[in-house]
Parts: structure tokens; C-alpha cells; sequence
């Protein structure tokens, strides 16, 4: 069985210089899988490759069985990919609802009004200020916004960059638990998270890049208990 994602030596360059070096690794559906690793390592690169935002050198991209590595970023999200950015990429001076609704901007079905009630659902907040500017609401609050735009456009597989970046623990807790109740709707995730541990205790599956290379994986349990990444990524001796 075709796994949801597929990729397969995939290299991405900046000029001169190779941000991601032939890694490999795929997304079976319904699962939770993780990059982790440093800055640098071309985790946002691989996320933003995959969505289109950039170009590969080289390798493939597919997506339920269809390359996308040349497909145009728009065309990708009908498809079924939504990406929520590092940093959120909120529009602060337009209102919370529409910014939702922005995340629904390739769809012809008459279902939005519903996913937005849904959006409301799994985080309240969003409801109770929708009419209010986006740019008022703190940090965590726009992570929220930004998954919630993301899951608009009702994707198959949804791209979380840093989610819990610059958040209290009680907010990061909250971020990852939404994590987990969007696997449990059905939605498949590929997250990039630099707190390890938390992604780690998601993941049915992990990856470890370094200096754009995948050094270590496998399941999140197996990583947790690695020597190597508990030394490197979790701050243990």
C-alpha cells in the first residue's frame, strides 16, 4: 500500500548552498510523524518544499501516489496538503473569522460555514473573538488561529512548523493535545516541533536530520529511549 506521503532523496538548495541532502521518508495515513533536530537542520526547508514554497534540486515528492515536486503551491493545497507556517504568518489586521476563511480559499463545496463552527469547536477562543483583529490576540492564540486556518481548507495532511514556539508549557500542552484530537478526527500530520520530547510522545514516527541529513529514526517510543537523542535533544546525560 502506497504510503500517504513519499519522500524520496530529496535535495533542496539555496544557491550555492544545499540545505537538505537526499533525505527520504514517508507519512502513512492517519499517523502522526516528526522531524526533529537543530536550527539549521532543513526541517522548515523540507515543509516548505513539500508544500511548494520552494523548488527541490533534486529527488521526488508524492502525494497519495502523485508527484508534486513541480505542482504549484495553490494547486497543492486542493489536492490535500495545508501548511501552518513557523511564526503563524497571521494577518493581524484583518479579523479572526477571516483569517479562517482565507484557509478556505480553494474550496467550491458549501460545507465552510460548518468547518468554521468546527474551527470555533476545537478552540472556543477563536468563536468568542472572531470579530476582533487578529493581530490583538497573544501568541498562542494565533497558533491556534493558524491551525485553524490550515484545517479550513480540510486537508488529508496537515504541516504543523514549530507549533508550540515561544509558548508558555501550559499553552504548549494545550497545542499538542489539539495535536493529538486532529489524529484522532482522521487527519494525517507531519509535525516540526524543536521541544523533542513533546513531539516524540505524539509520533507514531520520528526522523532526526542534522545539517540537512535524516541521521536517526524510527518510532517515537524507540527515539525517546535512544541514548543519542536524549543526550542531544533532551538535555539528559
Amino acid at each position: 500500500m502506497t504510503a500517504m506521503l513519499e519522500v524520496r532523496d530529496l535535495r533542496v538548495s539555496y544557491g550555492k548552498i544545499e540545505a537538505v541532502k537526499e533525505i527520504s521518508f514517508s507519512v502513512e495515513e492517519g499517523q502522526v510523524v516528526t522531524l526533529i533536530g537543530t536550527n539549521g537542520a532543513g526541517k522548515t526547508t523540507t515543509l516548505r518544499t513539500i508544500s511548494g514554497l520552494l523548488r527541490p534540486s533534486g529527488g521526488s515528492i508524492h502525494f497519495q501516489g502523485k508527484p508534486i515536486d513541480r505542482t504549484p503551491a495553490h494547486e497543492i493545497v486542493t489536492l490535500g496538503v495545508a501548511h501552518s507556517p513557523e511564526g503563524r504568518k497571521i494577518f493581524p489586521r484583518l479579523t479572526v473569522e477571516e483569517n479562517l476563511l482565507l484557509g478556505a480559499f480553494s474550496r467550491k463545496d458549501g460545507g465552510v460555514k460548518a468547518d468554521l463552527q468546527a474551527a470555533y469547536e476545537l478552540f472556543p477562543i477563536l468563536g468568542e473573538r472572531s470579530k476582533q483583529p487578529a493581530g490583538t490576540f497573544s501568541g498562542g492564540e494565533q497558533q491556534m488561529l493558524a491551525m485553524g486556518r490550515a484545517m479550513m481548507s480540510r486537508p488529508k495532511l496537515l504541516m504543523l512548523d514549530e507549533p508550540s514556539m515561544g509558548l508558555s508549557p501550559l499553552m504548549m500542552k494545550r497545542i499538542m493535545s489539539t495535536v493529538k484530537t486532529l489524529q484522532r478526527q482522521g487527519t494525517t500530520i507531519l509535525l516540526v516541533e524543536q521541544n523533542a520530547q513533546a513531539a516524540l510522545k505524539l509520533a507514531d514516527r520520528g526522523y532526526v536530520l542534522e545539517v540537512g541529513k535524516i541521521v536517526l529514526q524510527g518510532s517515537g517510543k524507540e527515539l525517546l529511549a535512544s541514548d543519542d537523542v536524549r543526550k542531544a535533544y533532551l538535555g539528559e546525560d
